[in-house]
């Protein structure tokens, strides 16, 4: 008889109930700066929506008093530009969506913590996700 060990915590899965796929390397995103959404106990905020930046989202992020342009050395946070990838708060993200400002979500490698936040159906609206079969797009 197997047991599965304690010390070991069930893997997060993506909101499409996969497995969690990297978010970001360059740079390298994460609440634990490990290249993907995975939120765990410790992340309160649920940095949970791998989302793609743009302009936009960069511009109403500061807005509401988040930046995300300015490097932070401190906490290993690089700033970002148009075209990176980064695993945001999933209410910062939701904000940005009800502002009409939302930054486009990879579903694969986005948090099913997201869910907590955000339903499904918001996130597929601005998905950038390619199937396994792209004919099926057709």
């Amino acid at each position: 008889m197997s047991e599965r060990p304690t010390d070991r915590p069930i893997p997060e899965r993506n909101v499409l109930g996969g497995e969690l796929e990297p978010c970001g390397t360059d740079p390298v995103t994460g609440f634990h700066r490990d290249g993907t959404c995975t939120c765990g106990p410790e992340d309160a905020g649920r940095h949970a929506v791998c989302a793609v930046m743009t302009a936009e989202f960069l511009a109403h992020q500061q807005q509401v008093g988040n930046d995300l342009v300015t490097p932070r050395p401190e906490w290993r946070f690089p700033g970002l530009e148009p075209g990176d990838r980064w695993c945001v708060v999933a209410l910062r993200w939701l904000q940005a969506y009800e502002d009409g400002l939302a930054a486009p979500v990879v579903l694969a490698a986005t948090s099913e913590r997201a869910l907590e936040v955000v339903p499904l159906e918001v996130l597929q609206s601005v998905s950038v996700d390619v199937p396994d079969d792209p004919g099926a797009l057709a």
